[in-house]
């Protein structure tokens, strides 16, 4: 059975019992694999933890009082934290240059340009992608982990193919 990487908007809904019915249905799959597995192990990615501590760096004082709590959520789950390593941008590198085949502006794609001439002018904007999507994705893939997450990543999902295992435990 697969390892599964938690996405920011499962942490988020297995946490807060005010997001019904995504709250409800993550509990369940979560017990399911509880009963099933006697417990299967989750991972945070370290983009994970960026995106939450930005949300609750831009949120003000109202959501002060919930960081700690969420944050002590996730710590006694235990998810083991996944960093970017070697691995993960190779990954990161091949799915992104196939978005760019796939989705990148015809006047970008000319053969000989140096990588820099590359990285500003084609936005995630452009590949249709989220940029910590992309990161998020890439980790999956490197340690072939099933990637939990609410958001369709339809472009992502095409390019990766086969390679890549998502579950949406909100729905």
């Amino acid at each position: 059975m697969r390892d599964f990487l938690i996405d920011t908007n499962i942490w988020e809904y297995w946490f807060n019992e005010k997001r019904q019915p995504q709250h409800a249905n993550v509990l369940r799959r979560v017990h399911d694999l509880e009963m099933r597995d006697g417990g299967s192990r989750v991972w945070i990615s370290s983009i994970t933890w960026g995106e939450l501590e930005y949300g609750y760096q831009t949120q003000g004082d109202t959501q002060i009082s919930l960081e700690m709590p969420f944050r002590k959520f996730i710590l006694d789950i235990g998810p083991k934290e996944f960093p970017v390593d070697r691995h993960v941008t190779r990954d990161y590198g091949r799915i992104r240059a196939m978005l760019f085949d796939k989705y990148g502006p015809a006047e970008r794609k000319r053969r000989g340009l140096r990588p820099e001439q590359l990285i500003d002018p084609v936005t995630s904007l452009q590949l249709q992608i989220q940029e910590n999507d992309l990161w998020i994705v890439s980790q999956a893939i490197a340690r072939n982990l099933t990637l939990v997450t609410n958001d369709t990543m339809r472009p992502l999902v095409e390019v990766a193919g086969g390679d890549l295992h998502i579950e949406n435990w909100a729905t």
